[in-house]
């Protein structure tokens, strides 16, 4: 169970970083139906893009923490590599309704990627240790906010507006 919560920990983090590239691109960014085909769908509200909103980043910091993400990027695309192919026969075994066999290809997975969660780690204490106390409080809150949603698991996911039944007296 604490695989399920690091591996979603650990991908919320690598969606807020790469959020923060994607708010510092000096392009417009792509409609919805113009996104490359690979990430079109799987991120969460806000697409994101919303990191620096709240911290108020001057232009400097935004500067570091592209720079603190170019560093690992290699590292991250690397782990992505490795567990794709598990991922994909996750995907199949489940399109087949082996439940078994998606069962183990998703382990498989999660192993892979928790191989690099001390990198994760690493990069978010370097993002963290260029914000200044206010901004840290406000990192703070929001990776104990994601850290608290990935400990949810899967729960609900597909099932917006379905709320449990009424209790009958």
């Amino acid at each position: 169970m604490s695989s399920a919560r690091t591996l979603a920990l650990g991908a919320l983090m690598i969606v807020g970083v790469a959020g923060i590239s994607a708010a510092q691109s000096t392009t417009t960014p792509p409609s919805r139906g113009q996104r490359s085909g690979e990430m079109q769908g799987r991120r969460g509200p806000g697409g994101g893009r919303e990191f620096g909103r709240d911290l108020n980043l001057t232009d400097a910091q935004k500067a570091q923490i592209k720079t603190i993400h170019a560093k690992y990027q290699p590292q991250n695309e690397a782990l992505r590599n490795q567990a794709k192919p598990f991922m994909e026969a996750a995907r199949a075994a489940r399109q087949k309704g082996d439940t078994a066999a998606a069962r183990s290809n998703m382990l498989k997975a999660r192993q892979v990627m928790q191989g690099g969660q001390s990198t994760r780690t690493q990069e978010m204490a370097e993002v963290r240790a260029i914000l200044t106390p206010d901004q840290q409080a406000k990192f703070d809150a929001r990776q104990k906010s994601m850290a608290e949603r990935g400990k949810g698991g899967h729960k609900g996911w597909g099932k917006k507006g379905k709320t449990a039944p009424a209790a009958k007296s």
